[in-house]
């Protein structure tokens, strides 16, 4: 019994290696055409904190973004202030009010911190869906000059460099200076 088992699994063994000797063998040639193939293909990369620095547009978008994070922060600080205000008066001048007095008060510093907390989550969650929405404007804008820019190019790829994800890039084909040149040819500020 031992040995018919022995004999079926050398068989199997010697089919599977006949198999794969005649799959690689066969499909040679497709592979090196398409090896080929995929050598002609020209990859180009930009420097995203480039396009980030010298891209008029998106400074303009990182600009209004920060200017509405310091209008919130203003606003908060607003409400920060006031319960900070109410709070100090009521250390100050607790003593001198009745029990029903303290109790209302205490009530008004309660419903304060409730409104600045509400407040603060309504504003980071609007400013996070300006921020993404601008931000997809931006993304749009480039896309779209990318598009008609390869026109003339005829990259199979172009990728923006992160240096987390990109180990090694041949300066050759770094596209960024005529990418910042094109964005900010393209782009109309308002007035």
């Amino acid at each position: 019994m031992k040995s018919i088992s022995w004999v079926v699994n050398g068989v199997l063994a010697v089919a599977v290696i006949v198999l794969y000797i005649l799959h690689f063998n066969s499909s040679s040639t497709p592979i090196k055409t398409s090896a080929a193939a995929a050598g002609c293909s020209k990859v180009a990369y930009f420097e995203i904190d480039s396009i980030q620095n010298n891209y008029e547009f998106f400074k303009e978008v990182k600009s209004a973004l920060q200017v509405k994070d310091m209008e919130n922060a203003k606003q908060l600080t607003a409400l920060k202030n006031a319960y900070v205000a109410k709070y100090q008066d009521l250390q100050k001048n607790g003593q001198y009010l009745s029990q029903a007095e303290v109790g209302s008060r205490q009530q008004e510093l309660v419903a304060a911190e409730k409104n600045y907390t509400s407040k603060e989550q309504q504003l980071s969650q609007e400013l996070q869906e300006e921020s993404f929405k601008r931000l997809q404007e931006v993304k749009k804008k480039i896309e779209s000059f990318l598009a008609e820019y390869n026109k003339n190019k005829q990259f199979a790829y172009i990728f923006s460099s992160n240096p987390d994800l990109m180990y090694y890039k041949d300066t050759a084909y770094d596209i960024t200076a005529d990418i910042v040149k094109g964005l900010n040819a393209a782009y109309q500020p308002k007035k």
